[in-house]
């Protein structure tokens, strides 16, 4: 009898209809993003990043919304520029390691099937801020080299 393995993510053209034939839909990203945002304003390693940045949860979570609907159904409602926006963060390895184990958490407890192609996509897209983030700082990250810590972290020994 043959093993059954877990079919991957799909990762190629078809990860849209792939994604709507799992009932991905806007609804379901509303869920999520809602879901996983009120799981990170309450974690340790997180809300101290967003807390003094958003100050009106709203439009993030609108904004949030509009971004996983262009990546996941490439519905175009999506108009802004993530690098910019993170490129300055104080954030190191930790903290996309703690983004993605939420997001994670957040994705198999609210999609359900679709859950793989939605944590497949946040790997892609952190992996992505990590080397933006990284090159802001004038660092050059090896494929086996990680994101250090702020400074401001390192100088309190954290």
């Amino acid at each position: 009898m043959p093993i059954m393995r877990p079919r991957p993510a799909p990762s190629g053209q078809d990860y849209v209809a792939d994604a709507v034939s799992l009932g991905v839909n806007e609804i379901m990203i509303d869920r999520l993003v809602r879901h996983f945002y009120a799981q990170v304003r309450e974690d340790p390693v997180l809300a101290p990043i967003f807390e003094p940045r958003i100050a009106d949860w709203e439009p993030h979570l609108q904004r949030m919304c509009a971004f996983w609907a262009s990546v996941m159904l490439r519905t175009g409602d999506y108009h802004g520029q993530p690098m910019p926006m993170h490129a300055d963060l104080p954030v190191g390895a930790a903290h996309f390691d703690r983004w993605l184990e939420l997001f994670g958490t957040s994705a198999r407890r609210v999609c359900g099937p679709a859950a793989l192609l939605f944590i497949e996509r946040a790997r892609r897209i952190a992996q992505s801020l990590e080397l933006g983030v990284a090159t802001r700082r004038g660092l050059i990250l090896r494929n086996d080299e990680r994101l250090p810590p702020p400074v401001s972290e390192i100088l309190e020994g954290r």
